[in-house]
């Protein structure tokens, strides 16, 4: 049985509450699913439970679960990625990517240094770029299917 400190192995599938799959470790699910992608290994997502890898909400999920059982769990925003936080949108003048080895495009994920998490490109004016430093799952609530492969020793 699962508890703080194992180390375990897992086989998840997460989705929108609309049903709508937006992640999974399971390479079959992902093809069906239109998610594949090549460059990305598919395979059972190790952690140790209570060190804080893992989304709360996933964490607590695996508590006294049994290898082969098969769990689904929804979870609110505050267990899962937050509520969004309008204070994490910023505008920054267009002219401060003049010299960027890239044009700045809507929907872009881009990493201004190493002491910011990577944002999105929210908008693209001729005087400003927008960008949003929230988790692109902020404010959603998740649903997800946990299947506990095996505890490691």
């Amino acid at each position: 049985m699962v508890s703080k400190g194992s180390r375990i192995k897992v086989d998840y599938i997460g989705r929108f509450e609309d049903g709508g799959i937006f992640d999974t470790s399971i390479e079959a699910v992902a093809k069906e699913e239109g998610l594949y992608d090549e460059n990305r290994p598919y395979e059972p997502l190790e952690f140790v439970v209570g060190e804080g890898q893992m989304i709360q909400g996933f964490e607590e999920a695996v508590l006294d679960l049994s290898v082969g059982e098969e769990i689904t769990v929804t979870l609110p925003p505050e267990k899962a990625y937050g509520q969004r936080n309008d204070e994490l949108v910023e505008k920054i003048p267009r002219n401060l990517f003049e010299n960027a080895e890239f044009e700045p495009e809507e929907g872009m994920c881009i990493m201004l240094g190493e002491m910011y998490p990577p944002a999105i490109i929210a908008e693209v004016t001729e005087e400003e770029v927008v960008i949003d430093f929230n988790p692109e799952l902020a404010g959603e609530t998740l649903v997800f299917t946990i299947k506990l492969l095996e505890e490691v020793e």
